[in-house]
C-alpha cells in the first residue's frame, strides 16, 4: 500500500502556537519549533478504514458502551444522529466511501496508526498537537483559520450559525479548497484526534522543541471543528477542545502523521 500521494511534507521550522485572543488553555502564545514532518493531506476515509477493518477483524464504526459525555436526553439525540453513519457487516454506509471515519475513539485512531505501520513500513502515528497546530495555519502564522483572519463559510464544512444539526453532516474529504501546505479539512468536516493528553496550562511549560505534551492526564484532545459546529471559533487553528479517552462520535475522526518518509 503505498500512501506517497496522501501524506504532505510539512517543513522544520519555528511557528507561533496558540493564542493570546483566544481561551484561556489556548495562551501564553508561544514559539514552537517541530521537525520535518509528514501528515496526511485529508483525514482517513470510510474507504481507507476499511481495509484496516477487513485485515484486522477489528470492531466497525458503531454505536457500543456509550461515551462518558453521553447521558439522559442526550442519548436519544446521540443514537438518533449516529445512525447513518452506521457500518453494516464491515462496510461503510453507502455513498459514503470518501466522507471521513467517524465514530471512531481514541484507541481505534491508535489502532490503525499501528496497523498501517506495520502495513506500510513507515513509522505512521498520530500527529501531536503541536504538529496538527502548525499544519493546519498552513505557514500563515497567527492567523485565526487555515485561510486567514475571517471565517469563509465557503471554507470550511460546518453549519450555518442556529442551523440543527438535523441539517448538516460530514462530506467528501477534498470538497473545500486546501490550505497553503495543501491540507484539506483542516478545519471542519470531524474533529480529529492527535496524541497528546490535555493539561489546561500546558503552554505555560511546554518544550520548545518538538512537544509532545503532558506525560498522563484525564483527557484528551480533539482539533479542528467538526460539521455540528454553528460557531466559527470552534474552527480555529488555536481551538482546543478537550474529551474523556471513552469518547466517540458521528463529528470525530482522525487522520494520519509520520517523523519521517
Amino acid at each position: 500500500m503505498d500512501l506517497s500521494l496522501q501524506l504532505t511534507r510539512v517543513p522544520a521550522g519555528e511557528f507561533f502556537m496558540g493564542a493570546e485572543d483566544g481561551e484561556f488553555d489556548e495562551k501564553p502564545q508561544h514559539k514552537t519549533y517541530l521537525d520535518e514532518f509528514y501528515i496526511g493531506s485529508c483525514p482517513v476515509t470510510n474507504a481507507e478504514y476499511a481495509h484496516f477493518i477487513r485485515e484486522t477483524g477489528h470492531p466497525s464504526p458503531a454505536i457500543r458502551a456509550l461515551p462518558m459525555m453521553v447521558s439522559g436526553q442526550l442519548e436519544h439525540d446521540f443514537r438518533t444522529r449516529a445512525e447513518k453513519y452506521f457500518w453494516t457487516n464491515g462496510t461503510p454506509p453507502e455513498g459514503r466511501e470518501r466522507h471521513p471515519v467517524t465514530l471512531v475513539g481514541f484507541q481505534d485512531a491508535i489502532d490503525y496508526c499501528a496497523w498501517l505501520a506495520s502495513s506500510t513500513g513507515r513509522p505512521m502515528r498520530l500527529p501531536t498537537e503541536a504538529e496538527w497546530e502548525k499544519a493546519a495555519r498552513g505557514g500563515l502564522d497567527g492567523k485565526k483559520y487555515p485561510w486567514g483572519d475571517l471565517f469563509q463559510a465557503a471554507c470550511a464544512q460546518c453549519l450555518p450559525a442556529g442551523a440543527p444539526k438535523t441539517d448538516g453532516g460530514t462530506c467528501d474529504v477534498g470538497s473545500y479548497p486546501p490550505n497553503s501546505f495543501g491540507l484539506f479539512d483542516m478545519a471542519g468536516n470531524v474533529w480529529e484526534w492527535v496524541a497528546d493528553w490535555y493539561s489546561p496550562n500546558y503552554y505555560s511549560w511546554a518544550q520548545y522543541i518538538n512537544p509532545q505534551g503532558p506525560d498522563s492526564g484525564f483527557m484528551r484532545i480533539v482539533r479542528g471543528g467538526a460539521w455540528v459546529n454553528d460557531d466559527a471559533a470552534y474552527l480555529r487553528c488555536a481551538y482546543r477542545h478537550k474529551l474523556p479517552p471513552d469518547s466517540y462520535s458521528y463529528s470525530i475522526g482522525f487522520r494520519v502523521a509520520c517523523s519521517s518518509r
